[in-house]
């Protein structure tokens, strides 16, 4: 019996990253000596497909003099931003309108005196970036839990990174709420996120298996696959179809795909093709 394929509705590419990565293939089209601040977006697969055409990604701005520098559309910090137009360079900027309103907000906030809450995972470079804006006293906090352990403070203003849950974001509103007097939030979670999880949501209580597409260094990708597994623990995270593993379809008749953000069509068309070659086999 053939294996039915169900793929989420909003599986791939969000407005934001759509815009990033056609910028990025303008620029590179146009030729000369083109960069990104950082990987464009978190794909390896369309990082090196850049590559290739001749688009290299760059840690340091000062690495180079002339050409042109592609924002990525994680932001960057402040300091980078000014670093890349002290020097003169033609700039892209495929930042998603989403995080620069994150960063306009702590800027706001940090200049009318609140001390800034912003709700994400502090190692990532879109959190890096939103915490720069800041001119006064900032906290990055995973979870209601860490919030918990914030002192108490006079004005508080939450922000959130834009691939958060709602709930994450609630708990540590609700955390915030005991630490402070005054207490602003600006929601600043991407409505492509959240309408992704609820439906990865929904897919895994109908289907036997789920197969979850999107960059190891994707944090809306892994969310993804965090929230398929906690309701359907047979649910793998892959980037590329050759990491498909025959053996996970096992007595599979139902098989759910969702992919993150950043998962670009081609990527999602290959783990398909490759579903219904492993099923051919199986039948035969």
């Amino acid at each position: 019996m053939t294996m039915e394929l169900i793929l989420a509705k909003q599986a791939g590419f969000c407005f934001g990253v759509k815009r990033a990565t056609q910028l990025a293939f303008e620029a590179a089209d146009k030729g000369g000596e083109t960069y990104t601040l950082g990987p464009i977006i978190h794909s390896p697969q369309v990082v090196a497909r850049l590559e290739d055409m001749g688009v290299k990604p760059l840690d340091d701005v000062n690495e180079v003099d002339r050409g042109t520098i592609i924002i990525r559309s994680h932001g960057v910090a402040a300091k980078e931003l000014e670093a890349v137009i002290s020097r003169n360079l033609e700039i892209v900027d495929a930042t998603c309108p989403f995080v620069k309103k994150a960063q306009e907000h702590v800027a706001s906030l940090s200049a009318a005196g609140y001390h800034v809450v912003v709700v994400g995972d502090a190692d990532h470079p879109e959190v890096q970036g939103i915490v720069s804006y800041a001119s006064g006293k900032v906290y990055v906090v995973g979870s209601g839990e860490e919030a918990e352990r914030l002192p108490r403070m006079a004005k508080i203003g939450v922000v959130a990174q834009t691939t958060q849950s709602f709930e994450n974001l609630r708990a540590v509103v609700t955390a915030c709420l005991g630490k402070g007097g005054e207490i602003r939030v600006y929601h600043t979670i991407c409505d492509a996120t959240a309408v992704r999880q609820e439906e990865a949501k929904e897919l895994a209580g109908k289907v036997d298996c789920m197969i979850v597409i999107g960059g190891y260094n994707s944090a809306n990708t892994k969310r993804l696959a965090e929230v398929c597994s906690e309701l359907l623990p047979r649910t793998h995270h892959i980037e590329i179809a050759s990491q498909l593993n025959p053996d996970w379809f096992d007595g599979v008749e139902k098989v759910g795909i969702t992919a993150g953000a950043s998962t670009p069509k081609w990527l999602i068309d290959d783990v398909i093709e490759r579903i219904r070659e492993i099923d051919e086999d199986k039948i035969r």
